[in-house]
């Protein structure tokens, strides 16, 4: 709904790069004020998270640009707009090998401490969401329902339709995932299993939603769009290695 958050002079604060810049401040502080509780170390915490932060944001940007290679082919200048266009997923695979690598030089239980961050990770996603909202991106299908949301001219939504607000509803399950993932950390019985059950979750979740969301540049595969069928995957890759650790940790 606005995507220009707040301006300085000719300096723009977009409120998608804010919402997840808050996002982030507010998840990585509770991550390491909690780790203490934990008795983990809070720097090696806040270093993870930081890695996981870069990792992210490298990996969202290429899968990007893996969804719009005939964009790219055509005017291979999109390539120079590094601020914007990032798929969710591409930054969890680049978060994921990133942790591998910092976890591989640090030595440190990675399953441990990916398991304490994971949900703070979730609740980033929430800010984020409400940032593309504000933005206009991620919108959903056209609807006549009473939920649905009118942009106005300026942002990447379609003006003057109502629309699905996805980003909006995927807000909220990232939020309740968050809530979730803290509740049943205190349940499973072996390590890295919160993070499966995030992979799971989310997994479920975005595959879904997928079939309400109105904008089509993020390609397809098959019958599926992109993230869909990276979505099951995801989930396989989530329901084999819970199971796989469970087996691991009796033996």
């Amino acid at each position: 709904m606005k995507p220009i958050f707040f301006s300085f002079g000719n300096i723009h604060i977009y409120a998608y790069g804010f919402m997840i810049g808050l996002g982030l401040l507010v998840a990585g502080t509770l991550a390491e004020r909690s780790a203490y509780k934990k008795g983990l170390d809070g720097d090696t915490v806040f270093s993870l998270i930081l890695w996981c932060i870069i990792g992210g944001a490298i990996g969202g940007k290429l899968l990007f640009y893996m969804t719009i290679l005939d964009t790219i082919m055509k005017n291979p200048s999109v390539l120079l707009n590094i601020g914007s266009g990032f798929v969710v997923y591409g930054s969890i695979i680049g978060a994921i090998v990133a942790a591998m690598i910092y976890a591989r030089f640090k030595k440190i239980d990675i399953l441990t401490y990916v398991d304490h961050i994971i949900p703070y990770g979730a609740l980033t996603q929430a800010f984020g969401r409400i940032g593309c909202f504000m933005a206009g991106c991620c919108y959903g299908k056209e609807t006549s329902s009473a939920i649905g949301v009118i942009f106005p001219s300026g942002g990447l939504a379609p003006p003057g339709i109502p629309l699905i607000p996805t980003q909006l509803i995927s807000s909220a399950l990232n939020l309740c995932h968050f809530f979730f993932l803290l509740y049943i950390s205190k349940k499973v019985k072996h390590k890295g299993q919160v993070f499966c059950i995030y992979l799971i979750c989310y997994s479920i979740g975005r595959f879904v939603l997928e079939y309400f969301r109105g904008d089509l540049v993020r390609g397809s595969v098959g019958i599926f769009s992109t993230s869909q069928f990276i979505s099951i995957f995801i989930l396989l890759c989530g329901v084999g290695l819970f199971y796989y650790l469970s087996k691991r940790e009796k033996a």
